[in-house]
């Protein structure tokens, strides 16, 4: 139950995400963005849940970053974007024994499962990664989603380059300390995938007989 919070505030952004992703530097009195009152939708979102406990009434608090994203509705300065990427990369943990790559077939469970964050979850739910729903990988899957790039021969593309290896590491443990106020969840910061995970999620993508790089 405990992720419950985390579900539905992300379905709160997602609801708001296109307006966000799409708003003008300087919205116009008459533009969506203009209209989007980032205090209104955080007191709103305390108000959900004014009853709910301790622990899930902390998951609504805004950190520095997700403040100021949604301020500037995304468009940060680039100050604001180093001082973002900064503070984030802090948080990356990288693999204690410099192994970054997992095995790619548990990578594919990670990647094309959905599960965890959810009120109904019994309590030895392994969270999943989720990343079809926003990414193609395996080519020859017909369902995919396409608020991310396709990530399709995504290794062999990048000749399986252990540096851009490593770069994809801290991607996935904190998109926002590559990209300042990125859609990308923070999946290994927010501790929702561990380290394994995101170790396998990457053999997925580079590993040379993964089907991605087929």
């Amino acid at each position: 139950m405990k992720r419950l919070a985390i579900t539905i505030i992300g379905a709160l952004v997602l609801s708001f995400a296109p307006a966000l992703a799409q708003a003008p530097a300087a919205p116009t009195p008459n533009s969506t963005a203009a209209r989007v009152d980032p205090a209104r939708i955080n007191q709103v979102i305390r108000g959900t849940f004014a009853r709910a406990p301790a622990e899930w009434q902390a998951r609504v608090a805004l950190d520095d970053t997700q403040r100021t994203c949604t301020e500037r509705r995304n468009h940060v300065s680039g100050p604001e974007a180093d001082a973002i990427q900064a503070r984030e990369r802090a948080t990356v943990v990288l693999p204690p024994d410099g192994r970054f790559l997992g095995d790619w077939r548990r990578g594919f469970e990670v990647a094309n499962s959905g599960r965890g964050g959810q009120f109904s979850d019994p309590a030895n739910t392994v969270g999943g990664g989720n990343c079809y729903a926003c990414h193609q990988m395996d080519p020859k899957e017909l369902s995919f989603g396409t608020l991310g790039p396709s990530l399709a021969a995504y290794g062999r593309e990048r000749n399986f380059d252990p540096e851009l290896i490593r770069e994809a590491y801290i991607k996935i443990y904190n998109s926002q300390a590559v990209v300042a106020c990125s859609n990308m969840p923070r999946f290994g910061a927010t501790k929702f995938l561990s380290v394994d995970q995101i170790r396998d999620v990457l053999a997925y993508l580079f590993d040379r007989e993964s089907p991605v790089n087929k």
